[in-house]
Parts: C-alpha cells; sequence; structure tokens
C-alpha cells in the first residue's frame, strides 16, 4: 500500500497542499495583503476631502393649531398668538465629518457667508446656536459683521471654522410650514462638499470606521475563524509511515499495553486493512511466545512483536531489539500505612523479610503485605534489577491475606497483571506492591512513594537519582520486511505519529533528543 501523503515529504515526494486550511489561509493572506495595499494606495494616491454633513435632530410643532387627520401632540405655546399657532421647532446639527479640518478660508463662495441653510414652505422667526464643551470658542463666529443674518425661510451662517468630528447646532423657530418640510444646507468647500448625513448611534456619534474599513474587517474575520475552526476541528493525528494492510498481533508488557492499545486503534484508523491485537501476558512471557512463533514459521519472521520492560533474557540471538521508549516505575502503598517516603534500604529490607511491620519504619501497626507480579513481568525484572540488586523472596500466599508457609517472614503473593496489583493493594490494609507509574496515578485507597526523597517522574529522568526506570524493548523476530505490517507499525511507534500517544501516557520516546541521550547510555 502506497505511503500516504504526509510521509511522501520525506521520500522527495509531491506534497498534498491543496485542502480547506490551506486555501482560507491564503486567500486571508492575499486578502490581508490587498486591502493593506490598498489603503496605501487610498492614502497616497486619493486625495484626503473636507466634508460638512448636516442632519435635522428634531422638527416637532409647538403651535396650537391642530390640522385634520394629525393626533393634537402640539405643546401649545402659543395659544394666545395667532400668528404662531402653526409654530415649529427644528434642531439641525452641523458638523466636520470629513478626514481634514475646515478654516475660513476653505469655504469658496463669494458671499461674505459660508453656508445657507433653506427652510421650504417655511419662514424663520428666530435662532439659537449651541455647540458641545470645549468649542466655545466659535460662539465668536455667528455675528450679523461674520455674515450670521436670516431672510424668509433662509439662514446665512457664517464660515465657521471646525476641526475634524466637530459641531454646532441651531435651534430654529419656524412658521409658516409644515413639520417635516424640506431642509436643505448647501455651500462651497475646497476639495470637499456639503451633504446630509446621518447618526448611527443615539447620541449622534459619527461611524468609527468607513463602510470599506468595515467591509474589509468582516470579510478578514470570517477568514480567520473559518481558519481557526479547521484547526480547531480538524484530526493533526498524522497517519503512520508507509501504511500496510494484513493482521499484527502484539504481545508481552502489561505496563506498557494501555499505550499499545491506543496505538493500535489510531493506526488501524489511518491505514484501511490492518489488524492490530494486543495480548499482552508480561514481557517474558511475550518474548518466550515470539520465539516460538518465529521458530515455527515458514515464512521468515512472523507477524508479532513483544513488548519488554527492559532487555531480553539471555538465550535468543534471533529476536532484534528496536528501542522504544523510556518508562519510570514506582512502588505504591495501602493508603492505610502513611509513609510517602522509603529509603533505598527500607525498601530492600523490606521484600528481604528483615520488615514485617510498618512499625519499624515509623508507620502504624499494621503487618507488612507484598503485592508481586509472576516471573513473566517485565515490571518485577526492572524492580529486582534496579531497586533489590537481587530477586524477591519465594511466594508464601495465595490470597495475598494468609501465608501458605507458616515459616516464611512476610505475606507475599503473585499476581499476573499490573491491574490485578493495583486494585489488591488499594484493598488490603498494609499492602505494598509496584506498577508503571501513569497506572498507579489516580487510584483510590493507594498511593505512591518516594525513595530516598526522588520522586518517580519522567520529567526528571537522568536528573536525579531514581532508580526504578527502565527502556521499553520492542522484539521482532530477526529483520521483517521492509514493506510489512510489522515494519510500518515498528517504525510508527518508535518514530512516527505514535510518539505523541507515548508521551500522553507519561513515557520519555527515546527518538526525542532527551530520549536519544537516556536510551543510548542504557
Amino acid at each position: 500500500m502506497a505511503a500516504p501523503p504526509w510521509d511522501a515529504r520525506s521520500e522527495g515526494a509531491p506534497v498534498e497542499w491543496l485542502n480547506a486550511e490551506n486555501v482560507v489561509a491564503v486567500l486571508t493572506a492575499v486578502l490581508g495583503i490587498l486591502a493593506s495595499g490598498g489603503v496605501l494606495w487610498y492614502e497616497r494616491r486619493v486625495p484626503r476631502r473636507r466634508r460638512i454633513g448636516y442632519r435635522v435632530q428634531m422638527d416637532t410643532p409647538i403651535g396650537s393649531d391642530v390640522r385634520a387627520g394629525r393626533p393634537n401632540f402640539r405643546l401649545g405655546l402659543f395659544n394666545e398668538a395667532p400668528e404662531m399657532s402653526d409654530a415649529t421647532l427644528v434642531l439641525l446639527r452641523i458638523e466636520n465629518d470629513g478626514s481634514q479640518s475646515i478654516a475660513d478660508n476653505d469655504y469658496t463662495g463669494r458671499e461674505i457667508h459660508g453656508l445657507t441653510a433653506e427652510f421650504t414652505d417655511r419662514t424663520v422667526r428666530a435662532i439659537a446656536v449651541t455647540q458641545p464643551p470645549g468649542a466655545e470658542h466659535l460662539m465668536d463666529h455667528f455675528t450679523a459683521a461674520a455674515g450670521m443674518r436670516h431672510t424668509g425661510g433662509t439662514i446665512h451662517l457664517p464660515r465657521v471654522p471646525l476641526n475634524q468630528g466637530q459641531h454646532f447646532k441651531l435651534l430654529v423657530l419656524l412658521t409658516g410650514g409644515p413639520v417635516g418640510s424640506a431642509i436643505r444646507v448647501t455651500g462651497g468647500l475646497r476639495d470637499g462638499d456639503v451633504a446630509p448625513n446621518r447618526s448611527t448611534t443615539p447620541d449622534d456619534t459619527p461611524p468609527l470606521f468607513s463602510r470599506a474599513a468595515r467591509v474589509i474587517t468582516v470579510l478578514l474575520t470570517v477568514c480567520v475563524v473559518a481558519l481557526a475552526t479547521i484547526i480547531v476541528a480538524r484530526d493533526d493525528s498524522r497517519p503512520p509511515i508507509g501504511c500496510a494492510r494484513g493482521e499484527l498481533t502484539v504481545t508481552g508488557s502489561t505496563a506498557f499495553a494501555p499505550v499499545v492499545r491506543e496505538l493500535a486503534k489510531k493506526y488501524e484508523k489511518d491505514c484501511e486493512g490492518a489488524t492490530v491485537t494486543v495480548d499482552a501476558h508480561g514481557s517474558n512471557a511475550g518474548i518466550r511466545a515470539l520465539a516460538e512463533a518465529g521458530a515455527a514459521s515458514q515464512d521468515g519472521s512472523p507477524a508479532v512483536i513483544a513488548l519488554a520492560d527492559g532487555p531480553k533474557p539471555g538465550g535468543y540471538p534471533q529476536l532484534r531489539e528496536t528501542r522504544v521508549a523510556v518508562s519510570v516505575f514506582s512502588l505504591v502503598v495501602n493508603d492505610r500505612v502513611t509513609l510517602k517516603n522509603l529509603s533505598l534500604d527500607a525498601v530492600r529490607k523490606l521484600y528481604r523479610g528483615e520488615i514485617t511491620d510498618w512499625s519499624q519504619l515509623g508507620g502504624p501497626d499494621l503487618p507488612v503485605l507484598l503485592v508481586s507480579r509472576d516471573a513473566n513481568s517485565g515490571t518485577r525484572e526492572v524492580f529486582q534489577r534496579r531497586v533489590l540488586h537481587r530477586n524477591e523472596p519465594v511466594n508464601s500466599s495465595r490470597d495475598c491475606t494468609h501465608k501458605d508457609d507458616a515459616e516464611a517472614p512476610v505475606v507475599r503473593c503473585e499476581l499476573s497483571s499490573t491491574e490485578q496489583v493495583l486494585a489488591t493493594v488499594a484493598d488490603l490494609p498494609g499492602a505494598i506492591g509496584y506498577s508503571e507509574l501513569r497506572s498507579g496515578s489516580g487510584l483510590k485507597g493507594l498511593h505512591r512513594l518516594t525513595i530516598d526523597g526522588d520522586a518517580p517522574s519522567v520529567d526528571d529522568i537522568g536528573e536525579t537519582g531514581y532508580p526504578y526506570r527502565e527502556i521499553e524493548y520492542a522484539y521482532t523476530y530477526g529483520r521483517p520486511p521492509a514493506d510489512s505490517l510489522v515494519s510500518s507499525f515498528l517504525t510508527y511507534m518508535s518514530r512516527g505519529g505514535g510518539q505523541d500517544v507515548i508521551t500522553t501516557h507519561g513515557h520519555l520516546p527515546c527518538a526525542t533528543p532527551k530520549g536519544l541521550r537516556i536510551c543510548g547510555e542504557e
């Protein structure tokens, strides 16, 4: 089966880049470049314009006249003045909503005034000018000498200088026409114009961004959100290197079995036609099963991988090793034993039967129960080799509670899996056992022990004197064919995307920089 596109990169083959994520990323980048270029072009090529905008903020009747068909909402301020019975009140806002300040000489009309406000079909009776706080100086311009006057329905406004965003308002009392009659402001501006505008907020604040800026912002936001959605939703796990079809059995270490089960599921998901069965019964049992399958095979290397906590025993020259990861193991003790740390000497005395009660170590008055693994266990082999420097004592109990050998100094039982050890230690007061580090975390009824004050930690491998650690080996019978499922899964596990799974389960992959150093030293 051909290798997937991800792996083709390492072989110099073309890379599959035309996918949704890359397309959106390219479009976002192109849009960003075009938007930036457009802004620069606009700033350099398009002249910045002056602009005066105006809008009617209020147009309401205040006389006493009620026309047919209109609701009576007039204020009735002029009930005694018949000539004012149709009076209306208009609030007109005039502002600089352009991109440049406006000086008095920027008004281009020939008359002395700068702007003209026309109220169709109405007559101006009185005018009041208001300005926002901080712009009181504008009032100095609203004088007759500056051109401020009104005739009929027209108001002539002076050449008022306005900074960008600055405004003033006219409160105009009118008669002779209905509410809603047309109102228009005209005038000439150098490099600019006068035009009606509108407020987009309740407090009449002009829009912060232009329409073009808002469109570009929306487009960029949509692209970024789409790209983020693809990144979050996508499956980042890389398919195995060189997928292969067929069936494979992985046996051996029960401590490393949870890692291999997850690796097998991911491989089968990514590689159609591959079936990986995990059948873990202990490191030594797995090595023997591999050797027997190889000896019986008529087609060379069988489709079997054996995982072992530590190097294989002697007598198996046909087995070829691959160093996969560094595993850390820990001692676990029932929660009734309140001790958190044991010296290395105390651990060895416990397993020599010289300490039979936890009170001898400053703990509670409870008899010591040694819950161990059977002879097939690599975890036990590592414990004996790395910690005890000798074999454990003989088995003295079948139920982990009562002695079958009355002369044995302590109760010691053997179980066939890490799960059984953890469950038994959690259940029996005074019990002590061992397990792979991650397996012994988060369980109720037991806790881990430090040794000579050093905690079991993958992060501290090689930096402390913690002794209970070992390399996880993967063994094959001879060298499997390069295109076989055995070779593909072994590569995936030791150097491919499987390293993320190994790290998640609390092991240090040998292919990492630190792992290379540790695995090379052992």
